[in-house]
């Protein structure tokens, strides 16, 4: 796992969402799948930072994963990239709450800037590889972490899932949604670990605004608070 965003490309051929992935890899990682299914049924997990959306696909098409999604209250930006370039497909596709179209063929260099603006404007990536929050300072390229100018020692884990939470702020993560943002789909670790390492954060935190700005929902998962939090609460 790192810290880059992730991004999900719903896209039926395999050679051109392998092609998608391959050259966002410098700015993301990136998990694809072939099918509408697949594709509304990962997006409404709510792990992913940005969604690149086919919409003729098998099983399932793209107006409708976007619609099923906005409807579960998933505001992950998507991006819907197909060949109906006609204004009443776009004129739907707004509608339903896509956040930008990119119609087929398309220049590579178009889709990488477009899909960085999106992750900027979500503040998921920054120029300066830096996310702060008051006192807090995390920075992305050397995974380190200071508050109030002292460093603070975090494992891999820990410092992905700080980086998870700051970049989440003010919205309630459940336990499930960090294990597979953070572990994958995949892993054979159990949901606990997602307590184990947030109680290890929390102890590296201890008596810092930051320690105070992550509140525990019970029964739900946790969330970082918006707000001033140079004082601890």
């Amino acid at each position: 796992m790192t810290t880059k965003p992730l991004v999900l490309v719903v896209e039926d051929d395999r050679v051109l969402n392998d092609s998608i992935r391959e050259f966002l890899a410098p700015l993301a990682d990136s998990q694809g799948v072939l099918t509408g299914d697949e594709g509304e049924y990962l997006a409404a997990e709510g792990i992913f930072d940005a969604i690149i959306l086919d919409i003729m696909l098998p099983e399932m098409d793209g107006f409708t994963i976007l619609h099923k999604i906005r409807e579960k209250g998933i505001t992950t930006p998507v991006l819907i990239l197909t060949a109906k370039d006609g204004l009443s497909d776009k004129m739907r596709g707004f509608t339903l709450g896509t956040d930008d179209y990119l119609t087929k063929p398309f220049h590579r260099e178009e889709l990488m800037a477009r899909i960085k603006v999106l992750l900027k404007r979500a503040g998921k990536i920054a120029d300066d590889h830096m996310l702060t929050d008051g006192s807090l300072k995390i920075q992305l390229d050397n995974r380190s972490v200071t508050v109030n100018e002292t460093a603070v020692p975090l494992s891999g884990k820990e410092f992905d899932l700080l980086v998870y939470l700051l970049q989440n702020q003010g919205t309630i993560l459940t336990k499930e949604q960090i294990f597979d943002r953070l572990w994958g789909f995949d892993s054979d670790t159990g949901l606990a670990v997602v307590e184990v390492y947030m109680s290890n954060l929390r102890k590296k935190l201890r008596g810092t605004p930051t320690a105070a700005a992550i509140r525990t929902i019970r029964n739900v998962g946790y969330i970082f608070e918006q707000g001033d939090n140079d004082e601890a609460k």
